[in-house]
């Protein structure tokens, strides 16, 4: 082993002598399973649901061990049956379905999303560090490409496997549909089927087009070059049956880095699923010039992340950017993460007379999930027309979480 570190002889290795086996895949992970906004003792109770889940299903329970491969993922699993084609698609229907009453005792972020991904292809069987058989090659690499571009609850196929299946059954075509050829990494292209049905998937499929591409790390770097004067959040309650509330965030940004920065992260959540385009997101600065939506980096029915175009904010300037949006609050609850340290964060909340409210503000330590009162009581006016909530709070630390309920 020292003398191949070193580039020299490397003859003593153990050639791969073994063939390619085919399996039929079933990929699937977590929506936002490592969002680091929900506490991580929830992030692990889903994690431990899905276990159980995948376990009572008839396609997994009565599965032959010795041709199926089950592989742990962290927050999901890569199994694959080597006997039947139909099999990942009987589990993600089966799976779907037990997820589904599972939710309906749960609300918001509690909530188990999860994406899948199926695909057919080959693999080298090999043994990793402790001896034990791991699999690797172009058959779960491909299948895990196909997940990545689902959404919540969508249950996607690769065109390989899913134009065989479709020649089995009559009841395959009411299911699969096909929604275009995308592109991966490598330049590679996979053509996509999305699976739904009644109890099972999302014919809501992710906005896949084309756009610029900006990591998430280089996102938040755009926030990380700033620090806040002043955050005012204004909720405006205008539907009190859907609970649709029009959002309104001011902020007043300081760039402290030692470079002009041009561009600022945003991340939302929502308890409803939403599309972008129906958020009438509107962005602009303190004179009311609109600002341009750069890059949408996620449109999921629950989270999204864009970042917006800033006119040039030298080193140690000032900027005002207002950012507003509809999303309805269902389950009367707001977060905000404040993602910098900030002089002041002002809360604002209207609602129209007559609704009965129980207005808190908690302080919440995301790591653990510990709630307490924030300090100090909010202060409720009883307008003619609507009622007023009003809250504030001096020099908060980044990721500093507060949650308003009423």
């Amino acid at each position: 082993m020292l003398r191949a570190l070193k580039g020299e002889d490397i003859t003593g290795f153990e050639e791969i002598k073994t063939l390619t086996k085919t399996y039929h895949w079933f990929f699937t992970d977590i929506v936002a399973g490592s969002n680091p906004t929900i506490p991580t003792k929830n992030q692990v109770k889903k994690i431990i649901v899905l276990n159980e889940l995948i376990q009572r299903t008839e396609t997994f329970s009565k599965r032959d061990p010795t041709s199926t491969v089950v592989l742990p993922t962290g927050d999901g699993y890569a199994i694959g049956f080597s006997d039947s084609s139909e099999k990942p698609i009987h589990l993600a229907m089966e799976l779907h379905k037990a997820i589904n009453r599972y939710n309906e005792s749960q609300r918001g972020t509690e909530k188990l999303l999860i994406r899948v991904g199926i695909d057919t292809g080959p693999v080298y069987v090999i043994k990793d560090i402790n001896n034990i058989d791991n699999v690797w090659g172009p058959g779960i690499i491909l299948t895990r490409r196909v997940m990545d571009l689902a959404g919540d609850m969508n249950i996607f196929a690769s065109a390989r496997i899913a134009e065989d299946i479709l020649k089995l059954s009559a009841e395959y075509k009411k299911m699969l549909h096909p929604i275009g050829s995308y592109h991966i990494k490598h330049g590679e292209e996979l053509q996509l089927f999305n699976i739904y049905g009644e109890g099972f998937g999302n014919k809501v499929a992710p906005q896949l087009k084309k756009v610029k591409t900006v990591t998430l790390d280089q996102s938040m770097r755009s926030v990380y070059n700033f620090k806040f004067e002043t955050i005012e959040i204004a909720l405006d309650v205008v539907d009190i049956k859907t609970m649709l509330t029009h959002h309104t965030w001011a902020w007043t940004v300081r760039n402290v880095s030692k470079e002009t920065k041009d561009q600022i992260f945003y991340t939302l959540d929502g308890d409803s699923p939403k599309d972008f385009a129906q958020m009438n997101v509107k962005i602009s600065d303190d004179k009311g010039k609109p600002l341009e939506i750069q890059s949408l980096n996620v449109n999921k029915p629950y989270h999204k992340e864009f970042v917006v175009k800033l006119p040039p904010i030298p080193p140690k300037k000032t900027k005002s950017i207002k950012l507003q949006y509809d999303w309805e609050e269902p389950d009367r609850v707001f977060l905000n993460r404040v993602p910098s340290d900030c002089k002041q964060l002002t809360y604002l909340f209207s609602i129209p007379k007559g609704v009965d409210i129980k207005v808190r503000v908690l302080k919440i330590n995301m790591d653990t999930g510990l709630k307490i009162l924030a300090e100090p009581s909010p202060v409720v006016k009883h307008l003619e027309d609507k009622t007023i909530v009003s809250w504030s709070k001096q020099n908060l630390k980044a990721y500093d979480a507060y949650q308003f309920l009423w």
